[in-house]
Parts: structure tokens; sequence; C-alpha cells
């Protein structure tokens, strides 16, 4: 039997934050544009139909209108969004149904196209889920992710835990932990794809005040869910220290703060016989020296 790992998210005050904010999300929703941007722009690149394609954690229609925007609609003939609670599946065009990334529906081997965007950095298991997703994938089914990483909100997370420290005698996490790039390729492997693909998209965006980016995480739904989280909210001063050294590290010259974004991109494909595959060791059929037309020399070691 296989152990899970340990929870770190609590998945229902997940639930309620994107509850909260599906009347504020497409305020706030410049992350998910440019990871769906990025999403069909990969898709345009390969001249592939897919006639069973679903977007998990779907929470609004950005996916659709990059795909457009791009040309790339001719790829699939529908695409079904699945969305994480009621509310933001409701009045939406086109087959939308309510699913949980950690517990997909689909039957094994249905699908042609699996998109996820900005979703997947909140499951407690992330190998699991992308193991669901392959397993929802014919043979030679695409998979599209796009997940936060590591960078993310790092100046938020350093002027918080040095707020708290300084105030409140301790810090606890309150921003949630990302994965790295370097991360992605084996996460793919370990769930089963072939030909793992993992890119990176570090931005700068910039604000007038922390407080608007505190307000913008607040309208997309990203604010912490950890389980391990401080009990007690930020107090008054605490958030105001924080604000300040805030400012006072990550301004730019014109007064503006500056916010750091994370975007991973992953493609992965539903292992085919028909795939590519590496050469075995030893299997060469011309010398890397001669291709580089340098001498060949023997590493001695001495013990």
């Amino acid at each position: 039997m296989t152990a899970q790992p340990p929870a770190l998210f609590d998945r229902e005050l997940r639930q309620r934050r994107l509850h909260r904010a599906a009347r504020t999300l497409k305020n706030a929703n410049f992350l998910r544009r440019r990871a769906a941007e990025d999403a069909a722009d990969r898709l345009l690149t390969i001249v592939r139909h897919f006639p069973a394609a679903v977007e998990v954690g779907s929470c609004d229609d950005s996916f659709l209108s990059a795909v457009r925007q791009a040309g790339a609609e001719d790829h699939f003939s529908e695409i079904v969004r699945a969305a994480p609670n009621a509310l933001l599946a409701a009045d939406r065009p086109g087959q939308v149904i309510v699913a949980d990334d950690e517990a997909l529906p689909f039957a094994s081997a249905s699908l042609d196209l699996v998109v996820s965007l900005l979703s997947l950095h909140w499951t407690n298991d992330l190998v699991g889920a992308l193991v669901q997703i392959r397993r929802s994938l014919k043979p030679d089914g695409l998979f599209l992710g796009a997940l936060l990483g590591g960078a993310t909100l790092t100046e938020l997370r350093q002027a918080l835990m040095e707020a708290e420290a300084e105030l409140a005698g301790g810090a606890g996490p309150r921003v949630s932990p990302f994965a790295d790039v370097a991360d992605g390729p084996a996460l793919l492997q370990r769930a089963g794809f072939a030909l793992p693909v993992a890119d990176m998209d570090r931005f700068t965006v910039t604000y007038a005040h922390p407080l608007r980016l505190l307000a913008d995480l607040r309208a997309m739904g990203e604010t912490n869910a950890l389980i391990d989280r401080p009990r007690r909210p930020l107090t008054r001063a605490v958030l105001g220290r924080a604000c300040e050294i805030y400012i006072e590290r990550f301004s730019n010259p014109d007064g503006r703060v500056r916010a750091t974004f994370e975007i991973i991109s992953l493609t992965g494909w539903a292992p085919h016989p028909d795939q590519q595959q590496p050469l075995k060791p030893g299997s060469a059929k011309a010398r890397l020296a001669d291709a580089l037309g340098v001498r060949e020399r023997r590493a001695d070691f001495e013990e």
C-alpha cells in the first residue's frame, strides 16, 4: 500500500476562497490569461486534432479566448471545462462540469488532451493528480499544464516573515510554497508521462502599494490555504510593518513596488510505442570527439 503524502493545503478553505473569488476573478486574472496564452501557443505548434479535450481546474474562459486569439481553435471540436465549484461553472458557454482536480471523474484512456492552468499548485498530492491526468489520456494523448513556481511572491514572503518575527516574536508560513522548475520533468516522469518538458516564465508586476497586491491575490482566490498557517490573523501593526519593509526594499524609482511571479509550464505525453525513444547506452554510431574536432583523451583517476 502506497503511503499518502502529508496534506499541505486545507482544500475546504481553498474552495471557500475560490467561491468568494468567483465574482472578482475577472478583474484580476492576468496570471491566468498569461498562462492561457502560453498554453495556446504550445498547442499551436502541434499539428494534431484532439477530439476529446478537457480543461481541469477551469475558473474562467481565459484558455478558450487565448486559443481563439492564437488561431488554434481547429485543434479540437469542443473542450469540456471542469470547474472546481458550481459558482465558477455557472453561466458559462459550452459544456462545463464541476470536478475536483484531486479526484477526476474521467474514464481511463478517454481523453486526447488535458489542460490545467494554475490549479495544480494547490493539490496535496501533485504526483497523484498528474497520474490521474495521465491515466485519463489515450496513448499519445497530450497534457499541457501550468502552475506557480518557487520565486512567486518572494518579496511578500520576506516582508511578512520579517515583520511578524520583529513584532510578534515569531513567524509562521503566510505564503504557500511552490515547486521549482527543475522539479517539473521529474514530476511528469514519476506520473508516467513520456517526453516531459518544463519551462519557466518569470516576470514582475508593479503596484502602487503592497495592499493592492494583497487585494489582487484575494480577488484571484490565491490567498493562504496552508493547513499549518498561523491561526492568528495578521494584526494591523504587523501588516503595517510588512508594508513598510516591502516599500523600503522592493520599490522602483517611481515609488511603485515589485511583485515577482513565476509560471512553470509542463508538457507531457501519455506513452505510445510510436513515440521517439532515447537511444540505448553504447549504441552511438559516431564519437563526440570527432564531432567536436578534438583529440579524445582517457581520464585517469588516482586512488
